[in-house]
């Protein structure tokens, strides 16, 4: 059964249209993406700007439990690494049930705030000892779970983590609940494809950083992940802290990005999460390999991490999209609009966010960070097109910072003058309605098993 839907304003993959006939089939997948139409008897109306949903490409769900919790001076110079050290500690507390419910919370968050897809990067495995569970998919089914009662769109990365540090450092107590041998993991990948494939969604994997994953193990688990599904996305932190840079110096005469470069086949099935530390040559080397960098203005703002070269990666043709990590903030307009400002606020000038074909920068903006999150996502979620899947979002065209605008000057007011989830109205995943009237429909069920979990953790 074919269904439509009209929108008078829409943003498509070559800039904004009138008139526009939306249709999908029962798998929700957009068969007719039509401008100019005219309204069919029938047809769903939606009265604001349709704009495309945006893939969140970094999300850690746990972290959202204790985001606003390390806002105060544990050293007498707080950085990632110390931030990283209260992370463990809550990390070690945490059970199937109340990752359940954090994650079920966030992903309803999400959606509300514009979000339609995530790539969950997983990395707590075990239980609080470091031993498997009875069953090892366990703390992974339970995000999938989350996601499918939300309605989110999903890639599933299980982690990869061996060492603490470069050159085979043995693992430090906090990191016990990650550690995998790489046959472990590629049995994890195994064990969870049929939930993925029976839900619709992707399974990739994500090496967790170079200083974690020894090069051997490296390229055992890229084979074992090519012999199950050679076209999986790829995710790994890289080049993130400046020390992990001196580190990968020390440990193998070049800096991260370079010797993933020379030693591993990155192309467009990778995400480079952060990269923000790189030299010039890895800008262009990187760029042109096909990888998305993956960045996390929020995130990378709240740990210190510093900021990563915009112009740089985009003169070379780099793709790029947005996630929102450690979910300091869960806003999709907010990401964007802060790696605007951070650019601004680098350069010294304004717009910098716009290009040739879209001088909106909230446009401009909006329409890379989705072409480089659906590639991350490894799933067709690349805007309103034919053959993409009819993830959109409708913003509120009654909302103050909206009213009497055409539909680029709202999709601007919505990144840069509103509260950023307040003029969203409604969101469609797959071609079902998730979010109503700004609300998901588990919004406050989930906010309540959200409160009771975090409560518990804090009380351990």
């Amino acid at each position: 059964m074919t269904r439509t839907l009209f929108a008078a304003d829409a943003l498509l993959p070559t800039g904004w249209a009138k008139n526009v006939l939306l249709a999908w089939d029962d798998s929700g997948r957009l068969t007719q993406v039509q401008a100019d139409a005219a309204r069919p008897s029938g047809a769903t109306t939606v009265h604001g700007p349709l704009i495309p949903g945006m893939p969140n490409l970094h999300s850690h769900a746990f972290q959202r439990a204790f985001a606003g919790l390390t806002e105060h001076r544990a050293e007498q110079q707080d950085s990632f690494w110390s931030w990283r050290t209260l992370m463990y500690r809550f990390a070690a507390r945490l059970g199937p049930e109340p990752m359940e419910a954090i994650a079920t919370w966030l992903y309803a968050e999400m959606l509300e705030a514009g979000y339609t897809g995530v790539c969950e990067f997983q990395y707590v495995h075990h239980d609080g000892d470091g031993r498997p569970y009875a069953d090892d998919a366990t703390l992974s089914l339970a995000l999938l779970r989350a996601a499918q009662r939300t309605g989110i769109g999903f890639t599933l990365l299980p982690v990869l983590y061996q060492t603490s540090g470069f050159g085979g450092q043995p693992p430090n107590p906090g990191q016990h609940r990650f550690i995998r041998s790489t046959d472990s993991m590629l049995g994890l990948l195994e064990a969870l494809k049929p939930a993925c494939d029976a839900q619709g969604a992707r399974l990739g994997l994500a090496p967790h950083s170079l200083r974690a994953v020894p090069p051997d193990a490296l390229r055992a688990a890229l084979a074992g992940l090519d012999a199950l599904d050679a076209s999986a996305p790829i995710h790994i932190h890289i080049a993130e802290q400046t020390q992990e840079v001196d580190d990968c110096v020390a440990w193998s005469g070049q800096r991260p990005v370079a010797w993933l470069l020379d030693h591993a086949p990155v192309d467009a099935r990778w995400c480079l999460v952060h990269a923000t530390h790189m030299d010039a040559q890895e800008y262009r080397r990187a760029a042109m390999s096909g990888a998305v960098a993956g960045l996390c203005p929020t995130t990378e703002a709240n740990l210190g991490d510093g900021l990563f070269d915009f112009a740089a990666w985009r003169s070379h043709g780099g793709a790029w999209g947005v996630g929102s990590d450690s979910h300091a903030c869960v806003n999709a307009a907010e990401e964007l609009m802060l790696l605007e400002y951070s650019q601004r606020l680098a350069t010294r000038q304004r717009n910098v966010g716009a290009d040739a074909a879209q001088p909106q920068v909230a446009t401009a903006l909006t329409l890379a960070a989705l072409r480089g999150g659906a590639r991350a996502a490894g799933r067709a979620i690349g805007g309103l097109a034919p053959g993409q899947q009819a993830d959109f979002v409708v913003l509120d065209a009654a909302h103050i910072a909206l009213q009497g605008l055409a539909a680029p000057d709202m999709l601007s007011a919505h990144v840069f003058a509103s509260h950023r989830t307040s003029a969203i109205d409604a969101v469609w995943v797959a071609g079902q309605p998730r979010v109503a009237a700004g609300r998901h429909a588990l919004h406050d069920q989930a906010a309540a098993a959200f409160v009771a979990a975090r409560s518990q953790l804090l009380k351990d």
